[in-house]
């Protein structure tokens, strides 16, 4: 799946995950972890999933990599909605801050991304990741390489 270059229609990047949405289609992560987008505008985006035993780590607690994706999904989705149909990114770096640990009773979790400024090169997103009561469990920054597809070369060795 890659909706930035299979995009004939040339969408541009909001475009592109209402049509995903739409088409009921689902990142290959999203199935994985188990969550979904479900409000999306220019600017925003919101995923929900709900963390199960799938997902915890030796100590009894949802792993903080299921927290991380989440927060990095969301803030890298709030960018793609800022794409045109010409333009790719990718995600340069991540912080998370953990505020609180997840378990199985933390319900339904909720990762809300939203972009603070997007520039030619770069893009700056945050995260907030809540439970089913609505406490902050995790928050994150991002900082995004924002590049034109037709600059981008192609990788050695790939076919």
């Amino acid at each position: 799946m890659d909706i930035i270059r299979n995009n004939e229609k040339r969408l541009d990047g909001l475009e592109q995950l209402r049509a995903q949405i739409e088409s009921g289609s689902i990142a290959p992560i999203a199935k994985t972890m188990g969550f979904d987008m479900i409000e999306l505008e220019k600017g925003r985006v919101v995923m929900e999933g709900a963390p199960g035993r799938n997902v915890y780590n030796p100590i009894g607690t949802v792993h903080g990599g299921y927290a991380a994706t989440l927060l990095d999904s969301a803030c890298g989705c709030a960018v793609h909605t800022m794409l045109s149909p010409e333009q790719g990114y990718t995600t340069l770096e991540l912080k998370i801050a953990y505020h609180r640990a997840l378990t199985d009773a933390s319900g339904v979790v909720r990762a809300e991304g939203k972009v603070l400024t997007f520039g030619r090169k770069a893009a700056f997103a945050e995260a907030k990741l809540t439970d089913e009561s609505g406490r902050l469990c995790a928050s994150a920054t991002s900082t995004l390489l924002v590049f034109d597809l037709n600059q981008v070369q192609p990788r050695a060795g790939a076919g």
